[in-house]
């Protein structure tokens, strides 16, 4: 089931539509099974962090998927203004999500989607909208670097859809489709701006103060 609200800006004409897509379905296992959308940074859920940093750099629209307790998110963060959609099967990995964020985007007429992970709140507007400006046509494969190292966020041109849904299982999300066109992946150093930790564990929600 799918909600949609279109209050984004209108885009400059002529400029691309690359679509925010935050994958925040995870159950948080390894946190006691805390949904990682709703752990709380700075007062409100992560989710909206998440949220904010797509729409400050620039996405739209933004396409969010939930999964545990998706319900209790909806009840509890502000998504005004996101199409958020269900992941009935979140707990076989990040690939199903993937799958259901780009099926969601489907007629959307985005040019890319730029996918991130809501337990990342190290990474802000700043290392997002570089990797945004990499962006030049629909077959773009665009990732955010640290130290040499592909990380989060990655950008996905229209056209690398269908392979990438195909091959998306388990936790795998992207990594088949990377791997076999990892000579036309562009990697945009952002370790100067951000930082690419995630919160997987208890001693990682320290991170969240």
């Amino acid at each position: 089931m799918s909600s949609h609200t279109r209050s984004d800006p209108p885009l400059i004409p002529g400029s691309p539509v690359i679509a925010g897509l935050l994958l925040a379905a995870g159950g948080g296992r390894r946190l006691g099974g805390r949904p990682k959308a709703l752990l709380p940074y700075r007062g409100r859920p992560l989710v909206e962090n998440a949220v904010r940093v797509l729409r400050e750099a620039g996405c739209g629209p933004v396409h969010v998927v939930l999964g545990a307790s998706a319900a209790e998110v909806r009840e509890r963060a502000d998504l005004a203004g996101c199409v958020v959609v269900d992941n009935p099967d979140w707990a076989r990995g990040m690939g199903s999500s993937l799958r259901v964020g780009l099926d969601s985007l489907a007629g959307t007429g985005a040019g890319a989607a730029l996918v991130s992970l809501v337990d990342q709140p190290g990474i802000g507007p700043t290392a997002v909208a570089r990797v945004l400006a990499a962006y030049r046509s629909p077959t773009s494969l665009v990732a955010a670097a640290y130290d040499g190292e592909r990380g989060h966020p990655v950008l996905f041109g229209v056209d690398r859809w269908a392979d990438i849904s195909a091959t998306a299982t388990g936790d795998q999300g992207a990594r088949v489709h990377l791997a076999r066109h990892a000579e036309e992946l562009v990697l945009v150093e952002c370790s100067d701006v951000a930082e690419a930790f995630d919160i997987d564990t208890p001693p990682d929600l320290a991170r969240l103060l």
